[in-house]
């Protein structure tokens, strides 16, 4: 059973379930899944956009904190999604996008970030000025951490009230890895301490009063910490209540607060219900919803190659590959070994770096011509067994329609699907 939730996050966010799945993604079908998925369930859906994924500068999706609410409420729109249900947060806000300059300068285009996320009417920002800047340490103490996030808890006040928007909601504190994914293997991953959460709380309560933001801080309802779930390239860390009891149990002592766990993708059903029930109600998870869609294309790919055997051209994996090789940043430095065995962490990693290169233009051609190879030709029953297994009890039941699109969409559901029943058996 899971324990009474703060008054803000049930009236901000949760309702009244136990619990919520925070959607970390920009891709458009994902959006749509996710959308369609509380649609049908009478959800309301959190989506987060990262601090690299969108900013005043475009981050890697191209799209400004307005640009990305347009964007995924035109999908609402299209879906018929209620806009009142729709719950935007930003995750990660702080400096990191620009902690190669000096700590002045990535402070001040992370306030003016902040402050168009706010503005734009971001209901959850999460704060994290925890990454060093220029000529500093890499990791941040707790004072300046905190310090530096109340002074953009301040810029965000300013802008929601300036645009008419609803005053945000805040989480703070930090985890390993930062936004992108985990460099370091994940022998020396630790719980987080009870002591520790307790310090973040209270730095950032004193920070917040300094600048006269004590009722802001009254609207703060989660620190993230680490329950020990991690992933990396082929394993997973998963949650164990055992060694995570002591941090779940200070959490009656820290007032109206629930801990946000991240990196919570790949966990099993069972895993993500005792992390809810243990007081980690709010759940990211990102890298996952993607790799089930580049699950389900590889198997379309592999489909639309025996329905058509005569077609030739460039396969998907293939396209895919030559874009990857082209532009490495995106997976170079979190993917190594043998060139054989970084091709297949390209592809294949649950850490799922591949996700970058599908906003790209070739990478969009070539899922338009596979999509448009497959159109809507119904796809026979053993082929869904042999290239989407996991789809096959959804089609054989009538539930997922087999053409390439609803196959797609299917396949993000499947896990998003996975964290409902996880929250529901929390309650």
């Amino acid at each position: 059973m899971t324990r009474a939730l703060p008054p803000t996050l049930r009236r901000r966010l949760v309702r009244n379930a136990a619990g919520i799945a925070s959607v970390c993604s920009a891709h458009p079908l994902v959006i749509e899944a996710a959308l369609r998925h509380g649609a049908a369930g009478g959800r309301d859906v959190l989506i987060e956009a990262t601090c690299n994924q969108v900013n005043q500068d475009g981050g890697y999706t191209g799209m400004t904190p307005a640009g990305f609410r347009a964007f995924v409420a035109g999908i609402a729109a299209d879906v018929g999604f209620p806009a009142e249900r729709l719950i935007l947060g930003g995750d990660h806000l702080g400096p990191n996008p620009w902690k190669h300059l000096a700590a002045h300068e990535a402070m001040a285009k992370a306030e003016t970030m902040i402050e168009a996320f706010a503005a734009a009417g971001f209901v959850k920002l999460h704060l994290d000025t925890s990454m060093g800047c220029a000529g500093e340490p890499a990791a941040l103490d707790d004072d300046t951490t905190a310090t530096r996030a109340a002074r953009l808890a301040a810029a965000a006040e300013r802008a929601a009230s300036d645009a008419g928007a609803p005053p945000p909601i805040y989480v703070v504190g930090t985890e390993v890895p930062v936004p992108g994914g985990a460099f370091e293997a994940l022998d020396h991953l630790e719980v987080t301490a009870p002591d520790a959460v307790r310090r973040t709380l209270d730095v950032h309560r004193r920070a917040f009063a300094d600048l006269g933001l004590e009722a802001a801080f009254e609207r703060a309802v989660a620190v993230v910490v680490q329950p020990g779930v991690e992933f990396g390239n082929t394993e997973v860390i998963a949650y164990d209540p055992e060694q995570a009891r002591d941090l779940s149990a200070a959490l009656p002592d820290l007032g109206d607060i629930v801990f946000e766990a991240h990196s919570t993708d790949y966990q099993t059903e069972q895993a993500l219900a005792a992390l809810v029930g243990d007081g980690f109600a709010i759940l990211k998870v990102g890298p996952w919803l993607t790799f089930a869609l580049r699950e389900a294309l590889y198997g379309l790919d592999h489909i639309a190659a025996i329905l058509d055997p005569e077609e030739t051209g460039e396969r998907l994996p293939e396209a895919l590959e030559r874009i990857m090789l082209e532009a490495p940043g995106h997976w170079r430095k979190y993917y190594p070994g043998t060139p054989a065995e970084q091709r297949l962490q390209r592809h294949f990693s649950f850490s799922d770096r591949i996700r970058y290169y599908w906003p790209e233009p070739e990478a969009r051609a070539a899922v338009e011509r596979l999509t448009t190879r497959l159109g809507d030709r119904e796809i026979p029953l053993p082929l869904v067994s042999q290239h989407l297994g996991h789809l096959y009890d959804g089609v054989a039941e009538g539930r997922v329609r087999p053409v390439a699109r609803e196959l797609l969409i299917a396949s993000v559901t499947r896990v998003l699907a996975l964290y409902d029943r996880a929250i529901g058996a929390a309650l």
